[in-house]
């Protein structure tokens, strides 16, 4: 008999959780982004919601919380309902690099927040403002080399890949080139283009339409291979320097506790919109490379990135400024 009515409860269980995913959701959805308005983290969390509001009938609204390298934004998440009605923007600072970069993170990813799908990578390019004259990276090196601790780095933050980006072509260098952390790539890159800071690695995604009007001088990106946005400019290790090489990612996460019904709902409509030829030719046209994916897919790539960035900044010796 005991068994007959455990059978029955858990059973009821699974038709109440079903029903609940099958309503959700009947309210806005509040959208946590840990970064600035207006830079790649942004942009992407602005599309991609957009699509997501029209297949789901409910908005979906932003609350960009920038600082602390994404610990703010965490932390609220962090504290949010379990409901499905609160979820956030997570990527590679917030879910792999802040483990290594930070002694006392005030949140745990795999603790504190479900991971519901990755969605997309993009890399960095190595910039510069145009009043410095170098036109390859060779010569940007030779220019630190002749002018040590004078030439200035933006970052869209500490522990971010535009930051851990310029630290490992430090390392690989050896230049003394200083660290201008900003809090987020917007008001970073206004500064490298008036000439404030001299150089910066920024995801393609945010620095990319500023290069296309040549506000910007593009050296080098950052990947494997050329990105097929900007197929001219040569990665890092063909302009000369090895082992700089950084892709930026990002996906969406739920409060820890919130149910699989309801984040695999949301994980199937992200792969139904990320499998579109118009939304694939969309993120392409903003750096993008989608991944469409479950979401243990994201939860094991970031558990294999938190220990290859632990490596990077033991190596190229980053602080968090």
């Amino acid at each position: 008999m005991n068994r007959i009515l455990q059978w029955i409860g858990v059973s009821c269980f699974t038709l109440i959780a079903a029903s609940a995913a099958t309503a959700f959701p009947e309210k806005p959805i509040r959208v946590i982004v840990p970064s600035a308005a207006g830079g790649a983290p942004d942009a992407l969390t602005r599309y991609l919601t957009g699509e997501l509001a029209k297949n789901l009938g409910q908005p979906f609204v932003v609350d960009n919380k920038p600082g602390a390298a994404g610990q703010i934004a965490m932390r609220e998440l962090a504290s949010a309902p379990a409901d499905g009605y609160t979820i956030a923007y997570a990527n590679v600072v917030t879910h792999a690099i802040n483990k290594g970069l930070l002694p006392n993170l005030n949140y745990d990813p795999e603790r504190d927040t479900a991971a519901i799908a990755l969605v997309a990578f993009t890399q960095n390019a190595l910039t510069v403002t145009p009043s410095v004259n170098v036109k390859s990276v060779r010569e940007l090196v030779a220019l630190a080399k002749q002018q040590p601790g004078k030439l200035t780095f933006a970052s869209a933050g500490n522990g971010t890949t535009s930051h851990l980006s310029a630290e490992m072509f430090k390392a690989e260098t050896q230049t003394d080139i200083v660290h201008a952390p900003y809090r987020g790539s917007p008001q970073a890159i206004t500064d490298l283009m008036g000439g404030q800071v001299q150089l910066m690695f920024d995801n393609l995604a945010s620095i990319g339409p500023h290069i296309q009007s040549g506000r910007v001088r593009a050296l080098a990106v950052t990947g494997n291979k050329r990105s097929p946005l900007f197929p001219d400019l040569p990665t890092m290790s063909e302009a000369g320097v090895s082992n700089v090489v950084a892709t930026a990612w990002g996906g969406f996460v739920a409060p820890a506790k919130t149910s699989k019904a309801i984040i695999d709902r949301v994980n199937a409509e992200l792969n139904k919109i990320l499998s579109r030829n118009d939304v694939r030719a969309k993120l392409a046209g903003m750096g993008f490379e989608p991944f469409i994916g479950k979401p243990e897919d994201f939860t094991n790539f970031a558990r294999a990135e938190t220990v290859k960035w632990a490596e990077i900044i033991k190596r190229s010796g980053a602080k968090a400024d």
